[in-house]
């Protein structure tokens, strides 16, 4: 009897709380509709300032800013639609739609830069890493213990041995993998916060190499590019490019991600 009564307790949690959670969000979501009206009827700058309120309430969301940078492009916005489509990059590194898009604009700017090659297994482990969204590991390990949590119920209620035994190991590797999608989030949260990033909005910089006006010229980047942010240093940042140069540019030609 028991047993049966925090099963009811789990499937109310799961049923009733759990969407009021996820979906409680009623008035981003009529913005989001709001903009996307705006977006179909060419209205691109009402999108942008619509989509604009919804983070200004404090949601962000892969959606929102892949939304604004199709609405950047349209508008012949370069460096605003890279911008976005790079911040919905950090929320879903793994979306296909978003990376095509950022590869698709990318073809439209000035610069064209080639990597550093990198060692094979530093490229597969950032893959891997960067596969899935924040909030699928977060929505997956919360699905991944609350199953391990029902399974460890029936461990506790059952008589059975062979019941007792199964619900016991799978319990475990349950709360296991739960544990795993925690651990690759928290990577994934420090590999965005340590490799911070920014595009130029400027249309011509000159690169400096030191965080002064009077410096030696390096060389000259466009807008568009998107630079590795090393070091800010009184208005000044040193950037980075995937080939391996740096130099100072005053931070105000520049946006962070």
């Amino acid at each position: 009897m028991k047993f049966n009564y925090q099963i009811r307790l789990l499937y109310l949690f799961i049923g009733f709380v759990l969407p009021i959670i996820t979906f409680g969000n009623g008035k981003e979501n009529a913005l989001f509709t709001k903009g996307n009206a705006y977006y179909a009827k060419a209205q691109y700058k009402e999108a942008l300032n619509t989509y604009q309120q919804i983070l200004t309430e404090g949601h962000q969301s892969a959606a929102v800013y892949f939304n604004m940078g199709n609405a950047s492009y349209k508008s012949g916005d370069i460096p605003s639609a890279l911008l976005y489509y790079e911040k919905a990059h950090k929320l879903a590194p793994g979306d296909n739609d978003i990376n095509f898009n950022i590869r698709f604009v990318n073809l439209k700017t000035t610069d064209k830069i080639d990597p550093v090659p990198e060692f094979f297994l530093f490229n597969w482990w950032k893959s891997f890493i960067l596969s899935f969204s924040i909030n699928t590991l977060s929505v997956l390990s919360i699905i991944l213990v609350l199953c391990g949590s029902v399974i460890l119920i029936v461990y506790f209620f059952t008589n059975s041995i062979f019941i007792k035994k199964a619900s016991f190991y799978t319990s475990i590797i349950l709360f296991f993998l739960g544990i795993v999608s925690i651990f690759i989030a928290n990577i994934q949260i420090g590999y965005f916060n340590k490799h911070r990033q920014a595009i130029i909005f400027t249309s011509s910089v000159t690169v400096k190499s030191g965080a002064v006006e009077r410096s030696a010229s390096l060389f000259v980047i466009h807008e568009g590019t998107k630079v590795n942010i090393l070091e800010n240093n009184n208005g000044w940042m040193k950037i980075g490019l995937v080939n391996g140069n740096e130099g100072w540019i005053k931070m105000s030609d520049a946006k962070e991600i």
